[in-house]
C-alpha cells in the first residue's frame, strides 16, 4: 500500500515521492480527494510516517508525500525556490492524474502550501497548515535573522558558484524521521529538551541538506504570505509556544483566509513529533468534514 516513487519535474529532475493507497473506495463516485503532505525544511516525506500509520483518512485517501526539491532523495543544487516547489507539486498531480487535492504542510510546508494554493487554486480543495511560518509573526532568532535576509541571499549565490566550479559535498546523510521521532516518544523530560534541540539544530540539518539550500531556506520563510490570493478553505494548527512565531499574532495575520477554523496545541514547536495523536485527530476531523 506503500511506495516509493519518481517523476519529473517540468526541467527534467527526477524527484522522489512516497505513495499510500488505501485498500477500500478506490472506485468511489465521486472520487475521494487525495492528501498532498508537505514536510518543513531540512526535512523529508518521512515526516509523515505516524499520519499515514494512524489517520482515519489513510483507508479511502491516497496520500501523496513528496521529497521537496533539494530535499531527501530529491537532490537538487539549485537550490528551490517556493516557485520551483509549487510547479513540482503540480507536476506530480498532473503525473498521478488527480485533478486536485487538500494540502497538508508542515512549517516551511505549510508556506509552500499557501503560495501553491495561491498560483494554482483550481487544484487546491483544502489547506491544513501546521505552524506556519509568516514572518511578522516570528520569534526568536529567525526574527533576529530578518535585516540579513538580502546577506543570506548572497551567501547563496557565492555557494552556487562554488558549487558549479565543483566543490560540493559528494554525500549527504539520510535522516528517517521515523527513528528520531520514536526516540522522542520514549525520552523522559530531561532528554526531551536535548532530543529536541536536534531538530532545531543547523549543525544537524546541514548534514542531511546541501548548504545552499538550507540557507535558501532560510530566506524562503521570510517571503510574504499570498493570504489575500487564497480562495480556498483552511485549518491552522498552531503550537502555543512562541520560541519560534507568536501564535496570536500568526492568527490575525491568517483570520482573513476564507473559512478558516484554528486550532492551539499545548506545545513548543515540533507538533508532529511531540503530539501526533492529537495533530491526527485535528486533522482528520477536519478532512472529514470538508466532504460532508
Amino acid at each position: 500500500m506503500d511506495e516509493k516513487l519518481h517523476f519529473q519535474g517540468k526541467d527534467g529532475t527526477q524527484l522522489t515521492y512516497c505513495r499510500w493507497t488505501p485498500t477500500q473506495n478506490l472506485q468511489s463516485h465521486p472520487p475521494v480527494t487525495p492528501l498532498v503532505l508537505l514536510h518543513g525544511a531540512a526535512s523529508n516525506s518521512t515526516r509523515w510516517w505516524y499520519f499515514t500509520q494512524h489517520s482515519r483518512l489513510a483507508a479511502d485517501h491516497l496520500l501523496l508525500r513528496p521529497d521537496l526539491r533539494g530535499h531527501g532523495e530529491s537532490m537538487w543544487r539549485g537550490p528551490a525556490r517556493l516557485e520551483d516547489w509549487s510547479q513540482d507539486i503540480a507536476t506530480l498531480l498532473q503525473h498521478e492524474h488527480q485533478p486536485r487535492a487538500i494540502f497538508v504542510g508542515h512549517c516551511l510546508g505549510a508556506n509552500i502550501a499557501l503560495n501553491f494554493a495561491a498560483r494554482y487554486p483550481n487544484m487546491c480543495a483544502g489547506l491544513v497548515l501546521i505552524e506556519p511560518m509568516a514572518r511578522q509573526a516570528l520569534t526568536g532568532i529567525l526574527a533576529r535573522l530578518r535585516p540579513f535576509i538580502p546577506l543570506l541571499r548572497v551567501s547563496v549565490s557565492l555557494i552556487k558558484l562554488l558549487n558549479r566550479l565543483g566543490l560540493y559535498r559528494r554525500q549527504l546523510g539520510t535522516l528517517d524521521l521515523q527513528v528520531l521521532d520514536r526516540r522522542v516518544h520514549q525520552a523522559s523530560p530531561a532528554e526531551l529538551q536535548t532530543m529536541l534541540a536536534e531538530y532545531g539544530s543547523p549543525k544537524h540539518d546541514l548534514k542531511v541538506i546541501p548548504t545552499a539550500q538550507y540557507i535558501n531556506n532560510l530566506s524562503e520563510i521570510m517571503r510574504p504570505l499570498p493570504i489575500a490570493e487564497v480562495r480556498c478553505p483552511a485549518l491552522v494548527i498552531q503550537s502555543s509556544g512562541r520560541s519560534i512565531t507568536d501564535p496570536e499574532h500568526t492568527q490575525n495575520l491568517l483570520h482573513s483566509l476564507p473559512q478558516v477554523e484554528f486550532a492551539t496545541v499545548d506545545s513548543e514547536h515540533w507538533l508532529p513529533a511531540l503530539h501526533p495523536d492529537e495533530l491526527c485527530e485535528l486533522i482528520d476531523n477536519w478532512a472529514l468534514k470538508q466532504h460532508r
